[in-house]
């Protein structure tokens, strides 16, 4: 059980969101390439087959467009990777400021 940091309650909440942050990022990089070399090779092979002009403007289209979508995944992933300590540091600093909440008891 995790106890709660009384100076510091953000950092008790983002801890585990954090742990799990770096904890995936390594797998998900390595599915995303995978899945993308599978898939780019399936395309390639649909685009070798096409007979018809359509066909293969079509596989080349969906070739160039899975190929950009798995290079923004991954971009996309190393930048949540290091983006990570920033927003931390950041949530950290954040924390630290005293907030005057006035009493409403008056």
């Amino acid at each position: 059980m995790m106890l709660l940091n009384q100076d510091n309650p953000f950092a008790a909440a983002a801890a585990p969101i954090v742990s799990l942050i770096n904890k995936a990022t390594g797998p998900l990089i390595a599915i995303v390439v995978a899945l993308g070399a599978i898939y780019s090779i399936f395309l390639g092979v649909k685009l070798a087959k096409a007979e018809e002009p359509q066909d293969k403007m079509k596989a080349k289209g969906q070739l160039k467009n899975a190929i950009i979508g798995f290079i923004l995944i991954f971009v996309l992933i190393v930048v949540l990777n290091v983006a990570t300590g920033p927003l931390t540091e950041w949530m950290e600093g954040a924390a630290n400021i005293s907030v005057n909440v006035p009493d409403a008891s008056n």
